[in-house]
Formats: structure tokens, sequence, C-alpha cells
């Protein structure tokens, strides 16, 4: 199912009702309580749509992402989000467009939802696999306030030349192209991007069972997933595995997950490459960061300082690290990875801010 685009193109781009922060806030919180409290009818509708655009997209992936974005509406979050900006409604409304991403479901949702905080119009592309959940969040926000109806496009093409700004995520590929085919407004763009764990050999059995939520989450699809252990020299793996056998079986069941973990313990075997198998994940030694689907990637590190310069090395390339309570500066506790708050920006760069100043 694909929503009819509108027909009041000139309407969206010229006539806005005054909208107050308070009753752009206040649509928001209202919106929260709609998805937290969602029809059981209404979710199986909405589960059934999205995975004709992505099989990956299961009900327990949407459930996730909905209960994501359940937290992100929070009164007191938003509320202290908008606080830490000067958000200037008077002025004329800029139009943004956005490239979304389709790892996950609604992952474009932040970016939406900063857009419309800061007072300016979206016209949103979204990806071909994630062309429905958004747009079905959008419809419960207009039924709100309907003035929302004028605020937001989804397009199959943004037109550069009606845009103030662009917000663009995609592969490193794309992101070339963004950059030549976007250089002429103000953007951001995003690239391919993964996270890591740090271990330091005192986790316990609960850290490991959280650390496998960060590894497990939405299939590993997503750039906040770990798909990178570093781990002290002569580390013994063993109460990882038996943790994550214990609590993330299930992921196997998943047909498409499970082909590909099949596929590349294939080509591992017939290239005698070493690993370990639990029967639903394989750990292998590499220096790489992003690991394939079925596949996390480990790498021993000999003490923290040499630890630190290789992650430095990589941080552009690196959207979160996890470590047990969080320890590791900068880094969240083990099972956060894919919890965000609202100011966890992507690519640390600060949507919000960028917003304000076009």
């Amino acid at each position: 199912m694909i929503f009819p685009q509108s027909n009041i193109i000139n309407v969206f781009l010229h006539k806005f009702a005054s909208m107050e922060l308070i009753q752009i806030l206040n649509s928001f919180v209202a919106l929260g309580e709609k998805l937290k409290n969602l029809e059981a009818t209404q979710k199986e509708e909405w589960v059934y749509h999205t995975r004709g655009f992505n099989k990956w997209f299961d009900e327990k992936s949407i459930d996730q992402a909905l209960e994501g974005i359940v937290i992100l509406l929070e009164e007191k979050n938003l509320q202290n989000f908008v606080n830490q900006y000067n958000i200037d409604l008077s002025r004329a409304p800029k139009k943004i467009g956005v490239v979304m991403a389709g790892n996950i479901p609604a992952v474009g949702f932040h970016d939406y939802l900063c857009v419309l905080l800061s007072g300016c119009l979206l016209e949103a592309k979204l990806s071909s696999q994630d062309k429905y959940l958004l747009q079905v969040i959008h419809q419960l926000l207009v039924e709100i306030e309907p003035e929302f109806a004028n605020r937001v496009q989804f397009t199959e093409q943004l037109n550069i030349k009606s845009l103030d700004a662009i917000i663009a995520t995609g592969s490193d590929n794309s992101a070339r192209y963004f950059e030549q085919y976007f250089s002429k407004v103000p953007n951001i763009i995003r690239k391919n991007r993964t996270s890591c764990a740090v271990l330091n050999g005192k986790e316990e059995a609960q850290d490991f069972e959280n650390l496998g939520m960060d590894i497990f989450q939405y299939y590993g699809l997503g750039c906040r997933n770990v798909s990178k252990l570093y781990v002290p020299k002569d580390y013994d793996f063993t109460p990882l595995l038996d943790e994550l056998c214990k609590h993330y079986t299930e992921v196997a069941y998943h047909t498409t997950y499970e082909n590909n973990y099949t596929y590349n313990k294939s080509v591992y075997l017939v290239n005698k490459e070493e690993h370990l198998d639990t029967g639903f994940v394989l750990l292998r030694r590499s220096e790489e960061l992003v690991s394939p689907i079925g596949v996390v990637y480990y790498e021993h590190y000999e003490d923290e300082i040499t630890l630190k310069e290789s992650l430095k090395n990589e941080e552009e390339k690196i959207q979160c690290i996890v470590s047990r309570n969080g320890e590791w500066k900068g880094s969240f506790a083990f099972g956060e990875a894919q919890q965000p708050k609202i100011n966890d920006f992507a690519d640390g760069v600060d949507t919000m801010q960028f917003l304000s100043e076009i």
C-alpha cells in the first residue's frame, strides 16, 4: 500500500496556519500516547503492510521501533529537548528535504520529528524498503493536529530547486552522489556507520545478555547494532557464547537471517577460515569493522592506550560504542545501543542546531 501524493502542493509550499511551539509539542505527546495504546488490529495491519516492503521487518522489529518512538515522545523528553535550542516559529518556514534510510522500521522518524519541531516544512523521500510505517504514523499526527497535513509531503523525487536544506542518509556510494547533487544547499550527508563493543574480561552473565540485544535487535541491520567486539588478549569467549545461546537462538527462526548465517558459515568452512559457531551466529577474528549479517567480528587489543588510538582512527565509521555499565569513555551501557535518547544524533551531528541556523 502506497499513500497517494497530495494534490495541493502549492498549499504545502506557501500556506500555513501559525503554530505555537506548545501546540506542536502537545501534538507529538498525544501521538506518543496513540502509539503506546495502538489497538492490536491496527498494529496487525501496520505489520502486514510494512512487511510487504521489507521481509526483515517482522512484528518484533516493528514493536521495538514503535517503543523507541514512544519514549522519544514522552513530554519531559520533548520539553527538555526543545529547551536546548532557540526555536523561532515567527520566521518564514524553511523547506527541508530528507532522504530517509530503510534499514530498520521508521528509522527516519527522528529527522521527521526534528524538522517539524523546528517549525520547518518537510519533503521526505522514503526508502523503497520502508515506505509504509512513517506514513501511517504521520496520519495519526494529522488526526491530532490537521495543520501537519500542510507541513509534510512524501514524494518519490525531491524537488531540489524548492528546498532550503537537505538531510540525506545512505551508503558510502550514495553519499558521494548526495554530496555532489546537493552541494548548492546546506546539507547533512550521512554515510555507512556501524557500532562496536569494548570488553575487558570483567563482564558477567547479565552484561552478555544485554550485549546480545545490541547485536541482535533488528537482526543486526542498524548502524547502532554491534558488529565488532574489541577484547583483551587471550579472551575467553565461552561465557559470552553460553549467554547468547541461552537468550538469542530465536533469531535463526527468521528465514532471511538464517540464510545469511548459513551462507557465511559455508564460506568459512570452504575456505577453512577459523571461526566460532553457536549455531545461529559466527564469531570471526578480523580488523574490519562491518561484519556480514549472522557474523560478529572480534579483535584483540594489547592495552587501553592502543585501543583508544584504534577507535580514534575509526571514529568516522563508528556510530556508537558500548561497554560494561558504559565504563568506556563516551560509550553506552550494554543493551542501550538501540535505545538512543532524543539528543543522540546520528553521526554526532546536531540536526536541530543545523535546522535552527538555516
